[in-house]
Order: structure tokens, then sequence, then C-alpha cells
């Protein structure tokens, strides 16, 4: 057996094994129920234009400019029994008068208000909102994604390691096959997870038509965003399996982890409390560790030259590389000591 078919049969095995654990399968249901609601909810809780009374006809005309639903009445008493009785979410009497049940119409007040006219030179296709929640949303993909199966890594590691089931393994495979085994089928289904949830939001603004221009918006930096994804989990993947095989124990993780939890935790809250279109989100976008968050954020907020993201690619990939090898000698170099917790630099001095 070569070591490209030994590092196949372990990717299906750890497959395999994935694909029955409950908690995979759960945690995978809910983020998918998350997407749906977050797609679905501002549908179903929007009870359309608002209703609205009105007693005279030109003041009919004005609403339905703004897209409210007037219905002209009779009189005002007429229109205030209407409130009352929630037919109508408001109504316009004589004076002008505005007059609402228990809170103030103002979508109602700013359709009849005079505003100044205001021009933008640079429009953008999505809302306030929108800006915030898809840059949020990025940033919680990755560290979610990257931090749960880096964990999961870890664990399978010192879970092989304590019931000494590594020594049987590593006796039919070579080492680095394990390894790349376990980094391959991870990072593959940690990819169809965050693909899966990426189609999923999409068909979901297409469908309920949510925050217009938001799809087009979005769809450059998702395209960027996957190749990003792919690379910088597979950059911190070989390092969660070498500091997971430092542990003897599962007590033992939450120490030996904590450099590459780091390395996840760091960047996550940096990109998050920089502004968007200063200069440390530049540098962070061209930083390995932070560039799978940063990148995407700024290619959504646009104005980004074509060479950016390519050059992040490029760093990204060699950084990667590098830390293939470090996290594939810390690894081998700590695999087999299944008695005491190893240190990091006498993995590498073992290896």
């Amino acid at each position: 057996m070569t070591t490209f078919e030994a590092a196949k049969l372990v990717a299906a095995r750890e497959i395999r094994v994935k694909l029955r654990d409950k908690a995979f399968l759960w945690s995978t249901a809910v983020f998918l129920l998350i997407v749906l609601a977050s797609m679905l909810l501002p549908a179903l809780l929007d009870g359309g234009p608002t209703k609205v009374a009105v007693t005279d006809s030109a003041t009919v005309s004005v609403l339905r400019e703004q897209g409210l639903e007037a219905r002209l009445v009779p009189d005002a008493a007429t229109a205030e029994q209407l409130v009352r009785d929630g037919e109508v979410d408001a109504a316009v009497l004589p004076g002008p008068e505005v007059i609402g049940l228990d809170e103030d119409p103002d979508d109602v007040v700013r359709a009849l208000s005079t505003e100044p006219q205001v021009r933008l030179l640079d429009p953008s296709d999505v809302n306030p909102v929108a800006a915030i929640v898809v840059p949020l949303a990025f940033a919680m993909l990755f560290f979610f994604t990257s931090f749960t199966f880096g964990m999961q890594i870890a664990q399978s590691v010192v879970e092989e390691k304590q019931t000494r089931i590594v020594e049987i393994l590593v006796a039919s495979v070579p080492v680095r096959a394990l390894l790349a085994g376990k980094v391959a089928a991870l990072t593959a289904l940690a990819f169809a997870q965050v693909a899966l949830l990426g189609l999923v939001a999409i068909v979901g603004m297409t469908v309920t038509e949510t925050a217009p221009g938001l799809l087009s918006a979005v769809a450059p930096a998702v395209g960027w965003f996957l190749p990003f994804f792919a690379l910088g989990f597979v950059m911190l993947a070989s390092l969660w399996a070498g500091v997971g095989a430092l542990a003897s124990r599962q007590e033992e993780l939450a120490s030996t982890t904590m450099p590459v939890q780091m390395l996840v935790l760091i960047p996550f809250f940096a990109v998050l409390s920089v502004p968007h279109d200063g200069l440390a989100m530049k540098v962070l976008s061209f930083v390995p560790f932070s560039s799978p968050i940063a990148m995407p954020v700024r290619l959504f907020d646009g104005d980004v030259a074509l060479w950016e993201p390519v050059a992040a690619l490029v760093l990204l990939v060699a950084t990667t590389v590098v830390l293939l090898g470090v996290g594939a000698r810390v690894y081998s170099g700590s695999l087999l000591r299944t008695q005491v917790k190893t240190s990091f630099m006498a993995a590498l001095r073992k290896a």
C-alpha cells in the first residue's frame, strides 16, 4: 500500500465515523436551522404594508405612493373605530392629525412629511444592517468551524493514544499517511458543511427576496471566502493534530492546544474590533491567520483591487505549506509517547 492509498483509507474511515457521529449531525442541522431562520423569519414576521384609514382622497394617493395600504373612510369617527378594532394600524384625520392605538405610527408620519432631497455620491445596494450582519457571519463561520473541527481532530488523536489504538494504526500505515488522512477528512467535512450552509443561504435569499441587492453584493465575497476558508482550515488542521498528539490524555488538551486556540481567537476578535475601512483591516487581510476572515469582509465592503486577494492567497498558501511541515513533525515526534505529556520543542527534536 502506497502512502497515498493509506491516506485515502484513513480519510474514508474518519469520514464514516464522523457521519455516524450524532453530535456532528446535530450541529450541522442546528446551523442549517439558524441559516433558514435568518432567511425566513423576517419575511414571516413582516405583516406587510401598514394599513391606514384616511378621510381625505388626496392623502390616500400620497400614502399609496409611499407603499402604505390606504383605505378611504367617510368620517373621523369611522377611522378612529377602525384603529380601535385593530383593522388598521393608524388613521389620518383632518388637520391633519395622525392617530395610532398604542404606539406612534412613525412610517405614516414619515410618508406625510416633506423631506429634503438626498443624493448619494456612492450609493450602496446593501442596507446598513446587512453591512454589519454579513461580515459577522463570515467571521463566525470560520471561527466556529475551525475551532470545533480543530478540537475534534485533537480529541481524536488523544483518544487513539489513550486507548493505544495508535500503536496498531502506526504498525499498519505510515505516520504521515495517518496525519494526511485525518486532515483531509476533516477538511472535506468542514468545507462540505460550509458549502451547504452557503447554498442554503443563497437559495433562501433568492426565494424570500430578503434584502434586495444583498445577493449580488455578497456573491463575490462568498466566491473568495471558499478558497480562503479551505486553505486557512488546512493551515490550522495539522497544528491541531500536532498539539493534540502532545497530550497523553484528554485532560491535558486544554494546555497543549492553547497556542492554536489563540491563533484562532486573536484574529477573530481583531477583525471584529477594527474599522473595516482602516489601515489595520488592510494589514489583517494579508496576515495568514486573519486573512480568511478579513479579506472576504473587505471584498464584501468593496473597493479592493484584484491583486490584493491574490497576494493574500499566495501568502496563505506559503504559510500553510510551512505549518503543515511543523504540524507533521510535532505529530510524528509525540504520537507514540503515550504515557507522558510531550513539550512542543521535544516533539520537534524527536521527529
